[in-house]
């Protein structure tokens, strides 16, 4: 029998997209023959997934996973909203979301860890499912949050299955609290997060540069008006109050009981947890978010075809 060597592998994996694990076996299966190898993998139904990368991957889920004091959200696309409903590819993203509790924000960690039940890395296992499937999909992000002591809420908005969903969020909140108080009061910051899509924490992390953005805009409006430079002053930084307002969480009218700002409403929840609480992070992962998707035009689409 040919020896398998990894030049081999390679060179077939190049071909055909494949996985690994499944180039290693189509050539053990034919004797080290890369072409009846091809054909092999063809026949499985494993060398398409390399035709398909090409096609925009929009859809797909986003996924999280709490284990104790940390949390992990992660967003694989697929091509078509009709994959997210898919048992498969959803045990997928459980797991992708589970093995991002280790790797964190690094994809590559992340696509070169063992998939769990499978003799497959997890990219292996993604190259699979796009050709047992048939969609382009990838793994688009992902992103950890830990505390020292506290929670790590989560929240999906409009849940598909436990932790699944097309819009996902974590919450890092620090206290010493009662962590039942703390993490029903983290799934309500969660939500807030959610509808209101805070830019940063408070005023003292949000982005520098946007700020003098801001702050330039305001200015050359404010001069358009003609009132005198220190009155110009005033309106700008009225302006600007108005932009932490709407951008900065701790300054945003929270939203569960649209009367009281944020940081009252974090003030009397750990008044209620017994220990003063830091919201120390969030995370907000929309699917694909700032993702160019392909526009269809049907009608030239017909046209084309019979012109042709």
């Amino acid at each position: 029998m040919a020896q398998i060597t990894a030049a081999l592998v390679k060179e077939l994996r190049e071909k055909t997209g494949a996985g690994m694990m499944d180039c290693k076996k189509a050539l053990s299966e034919n004797d080290g023959d890369v072409e009846a190898s091809i054909d092999w993998l063809r026949t499985k139904g494993l060398a398409a997934a390399a035709k398909k990368a090409g096609r925009v991957a929009a859809e797909g889920l986003v996924g999280v996973a709490v284990n104790g004091t940390d949390a992990a959200i992660v967003e694989i696309n697929a091509e078509t909203d009709f994959v997210a409903r898919n048992d498969t590819f959803q045990a997928f993203v459980k797991s992708a979301a589970e093995i991002a509790l280790t790797t964190g924000s690094d994809i590559a960690a992340l696509k070169a860890s063992a998939f769990p039940g499978e003799d497959r890395t997890v990219e292996e296992q993604l190259t699979h499912l796009i050709a047992t499937i048939g969609e382009n999909m990838s793994i688009r992000r992902a992103q950890k949050m830990s505390v020292e002591n506290g929670v790590v809420s989560s929240y999906i908005h409009n849940a598909l299955a436990h932790g699944l969903g097309k819009i996902g969020v974590l919450v890092a909140l620090q206290s010493t609290g009662d962590p039942a108080v703390l993490d029903g009061f983290g799934k309500q910051l969660a939500m807030h997060v959610a509808a209101a899509k805070p830019q940063s924490i408070s005023r003292d992390d949000m982005d520098g540069e946007i700020v003098e953005r801001e702050r330039a805009i305001f200015a050359e409006q404010a001069r358009e008006s003609g009132k005198p430079a220190e009155i110009i002053e005033k309106m700008v930084e009225g302006r600007l109050r108005k932009f932490y307002e709407e951008a900065c969480l701790v300054d945003q009218t929270f939203v569960i009981d649209g009367d009281s700002k944020v940081s009252a409403a974090v003030e009397a929840a750990g008044k209620e947890a017994n220990g003063t609480i830091a919201v120390t992070g969030f995370t907000l992962f929309v699917l694909g978010e700032g993702i160019e998707k392909e526009e269809e035009d049907f009608a030239a689409e017909v046209a084309a075809v019979a012109g042709s």
